[in-house]
């Protein structure tokens, strides 16, 4: 099951919920079908001590460039 945010038109509270296939959402505070869909962050996880694999939009100096967006082409 997502978890989704979302925003409520009559009384702007926010909230996330969780949404079965088929579920028609209402608004927590207010009971109101008339709900915004919201862009919410991705989660992730790392373990402890690790890195992300991708700490910047340029490659290492030692590589050849990326793409024509990278940072080390003229």
């Amino acid at each position: 099951m997502p978890l989704y945010e979302y925003r409520c038109d009559d009384c702007a509270a926010e909230f996330e919920t969780l949404v079965r296939s088929g579920e028609q959402v209402t608004c927590e505070k207010c009971g109101s079908h008339h709900l915004e869909k919201l862009l919410s962050a991705a989660a992730g996880r790392v373990s402890a001590g690790a890195s992300l694999p991708i700490r910047s939009a340029c490659p290492p100096s030692d590589a050849p460039p990326c793409s024509p967006g990278c940072c080390r082409l003229p």
